[in-house]
């Protein structure tokens, strides 16, 4: 993306290109076509309108700009949009506010990272006002951070906690004549002897002790074993989680009803959405797609800006918005990549 883009930037003069900036910067306010006479009252470019109509018929001839009616002003090309968002600053910056709604959601006391993950969700598009989306870390690969058994009345919960911050928690139906040391006693053992095994190898585990103990532990390990198999078949489906989706639909959001219906539609299709957010991981700290970059049918009328979030260096899940094209791509990325700066800190803590 980034080389198509470099390669054209190079067919402007600095005019061109500052008037290129000029005219996204007014359609991505507006909406409308924008013509030689505005750019030239309002771009403080010191130009005047017959030297930016030459200009602008210039892009036009290279690809940057489109003219819907002969009449009108002119509007900017996917071209144009790369080209814009490549020479944003490399870190642009949050209004007051919304960093001050950034530090205060990250401040509450979350111990779940799914939890976190919603919740960010609903963050990023209060923050931009686009549909948001995030890839919830897998816990294929994850490996145990924390097991225990904990009582609950006349029930008892199995807690586990990953390495990437995930919390799982099955109830666990232990015998009757289990007593409270027994619990306590096995909830130790689980404690030392999970300790950095995937949740497939713990259940092993479980059912190689259960058949090499006595009862009444023994009883309550195959009841763990059990749990912990209901947890390792739940880690083959990763999910996507969505937030803000009704923004989609909002005033002046896509120009054309036809294109809310076909993004309504594209979100539906979970496996692209999991590919689209596993191929932004891989292009760090931030990825924008505009239209055809990325690869989901019926998305050709919308940009995707997402970021990937992890602990210890490494991706362990992505966060994103998904908006028209003329969107506002300034604030979406600086909401996108604080957030997702944030969400990492967050996560890591949830080691510790």
């Amino acid at each position: 993306m980034a080389t198509t883009s470099a390669r054209a930037s190079g067919q402007l003069s600095e005019r061109k290109a500052a008037i290129l900036r000029a005219l996204v910067r007014q359609y991505i306010r507006t909406g409308e076509p924008v013509g030689s006479e505005m750019l030239a009252s309002t771009s403080g470019l010191r130009v005047s309108p017959a030297t930016i109509r030459n200009e602008l018929a210039a892009l036009e001839e290279l690809g940057y700009l489109t003219q819907p009616h002969t009449s009108a002003g002119r509007a900017p090309t996917h071209l144009a949009y790369r080209f814009f968002v490549d020479l944003l600053p490399s870190r642009p910056h949050l209004r007051g506010s919304e960093r001050l709604a950034v530090v205060q959601f990250f401040e509450e006391a979350l111990a779940d990272v799914d939890e976190i993950l919603r919740g960010t969700t609903l963050l990023l598009s209060r923050l931009t006002r686009y549909a948001s989306l995030a890839l919830a870390p897998s816990l294929k690969e994850s490996v145990i951070a924390r097991c225990e058994l904990i009582g609950l009345g006349s029930s008892t919960l199995l807690l586990v906690v990953f390495d990437n911050g995930r919390v799982e928690k099955r109830l666990v139906d232990v015998p009757e004549d289990a007593t409270e040391e027994d619990l306590e006693r096995v909830s130790r053992s689980l404690s030392s002897a999970f300790r950095g095994m995937t949740v497939g190898a713990a259940k092993q585990e479980a059912d190689r002790n259960a058949a090499a103990t006595r009862e009444p532990d023994a009883a309550v390990l195959r009841k763990v074993g059990g749990a912990l198999g209901s947890i390792d078949a739940a880690a083959e489906a990763e999910h996507v989680l969505l937030g803000g989706v009704a923004n989609i639909a909002g005033e002046g959001a896509f120009d054309r009803r036809e294109t809310v219906r076909e993004v309504y539609e594209a979100l539906e299709r979970e496996s692209a959405l999991l590919h689209l957010l596993r191929e932004a991981a891989s292009t760090p700290p931030v990825s924008v797609m505009i239209g055809a970059e990325n690869s989901i049918p019926g998305m050709l009328e919308a940009s995707v800006v997402a970021a990937p979030f992890g602990a210890g260096g490494g991706a362990m899940g992505t966060i994103g918005v998904i908006g028209p094209l003329r969107m506002d791509y300034e604030s979406a990325i600086s909401a996108v990549r604080i957030v997702a700066e944030r969400l990492s800190a967050a996560v890591e803590a949830l080691r510790s």
